[in-house]
């Protein structure tokens, strides 16, 4: 049984990209908030609910909202990474059903790439037995999730090459894209390794960037003149915080999350028009497609193969170029976001997946230790 439409997605921007030296965390999240809002139809004195996470402050939405003017009868900071946001949307519609607010905006900006500052990975003290024997963070976490999936299932290098490969082609559609020049598999394969088996190509960007999401109730939404992209499921979960405790090193939570999505929703997985999932490094793509079901434990590596999520292929998959390609500051979450609105309202340009109607968007948190799942639907 299909799920109510509850609250949809009115609004999505990102700021400025890439580089910023001008501009400081707050002033990306307020030049993206300023265009979603614009994008709505909508202004800050129509938002009653504020939304947003990162480490640059120690209450970020106080802050942010100073600097906005905004004074929210709802606030949410929930922060388990990259995976926040997509949380942030589920917990916007439950907030919504509740009666407790009309108009949520997300919001997220770093400047990861001209001001790295603190690391929001784990400390020695909660990682105790990682961080002292030098394992490099959080790129030695994925790559020991990749050596046991190689070990148990025999996934190549090849394999997790043909991820980051599909990637930049969305990418070389995308003017904003950060990296664009074409590659080949055997371009990632001969880039230095970083953490053994991973390749700099097998990982994600470090960008500045920010991005805001705008989400309405029904009520509202109906009276705006756009294409309304409904909030169909959502499912969270975590399962650890540091690699050391993750129970399974091949299976995140997204096999909770995403099986409470579908549920929410009421559809199956053939019915998913593109997938936008975080791509923190290639091996994230595979253990969550996996876990969310679209091929059993193992099968990833084949899955992905033949250059399947790439323009022309039967299975679009991070149709910007996703963090890989496109963007990563720090927390890559709300991009995903953004980018499956725009392909469910057909605003994709030379990248447009043609007739898509169903989008999984999935977002990952610290060293696969967070999911969260969202499934939008347009009219």
């Amino acid at each position: 049984m299909k799920s109510e439409r509850v609250a949809a997605i009115v609004g999505v921007a990102e700021s400025d990209l890439g580089k910023t030296p001008g501009k400081n965390v707050l002033q990306l999240q307020a030049q993206a908030a300023k265009l979603a809002l614009e994008d709505a139809g909508l202004t800050k004195n129509d938002v009653d609910a504020l939304f947003t996470a990162g480490n640059w402050a120690w209450a970020p939405n106080l802050m942010l909202a100073e600097y906005l003017g905004i004074q929210p009868k709802y606030t949410d900071s929930t922060n388990i990474g990259g995976a926040s946001f997509e949380a942030h949307v589920g917990h916007a519609v439950a907030g919504i059903n509740a009666g407790l607010f009309e108009v949520a905006l997300i919001t997220y900006g770093s400047t990861s790439r001209t001001n790295p500052g603190r690391s929001a990975f784990p400390s020695a003290l909660t990682a105790q037995y990682e961080l002292p024997y030098g394992l490099p963070t959080p790129v030695g976490a994925y790559a020991l999730a990749a050596m046991r999936h190689m070990h148990q299932y025999g996934t190549t290098s090849e394999q997790l090459a043909e991820i980051a490969v599909a990637t930049r082609k969305w990418a070389t559609l995308n003017e904003k894209a950060y990296m664009r020049e074409p590659i080949e598999i055997a371009d990632v394969l001969n880039s230095r390794v970083i953490a053994e088996p991973l390749h700099l190509l097998d990982c994600c960007l470090v960008t500045d960037g920010g991005g805001a999401v705008v989400v309405a109730s029904k009520r509202v939404a109906s009276r705006l003149n756009k294409k309304l992209i409904w909030i169909l499921g959502h499912g969270e979960s975590h399962s650890h915080n540091t690699i050391a405790n993750m129970p399974d090193l091949t299976m995140t939570s997204a096999r909770e999350s995403g099986r409470a999505a579908f549920e929410m929703a009421g559809i199956t997985h053939d019915e998913i028009d593109i997938a936008e999932i975080y791509d923190s490094f290639t091996i994230t793509v595979l253990l969550t497609l996996e876990a969310l079901g679209f091929c059993r434990p193992g099968e990833g590596g084949a899955f992905v193969s033949g250059q399947r999520t790439a323009p022309g292929g039967d299975f679009p998959m991070n149709t910007n170029g996703g963090g890989l390609s496109y963007c990563h500051p720090g927390m890559y979450g709300i991009f995903l976001l953004i980018e499956a609105v725009r392909q469910l309202r057909g605003e994709g340009g030379k990248r447009q997946v043609e007739n898509a109607k169903l989008a999984l968007v999935h977002g990952t948190g610290g060293v696969l230790s967070s999911t969260s799942t969202v499934i939008l639907g347009r009219d």
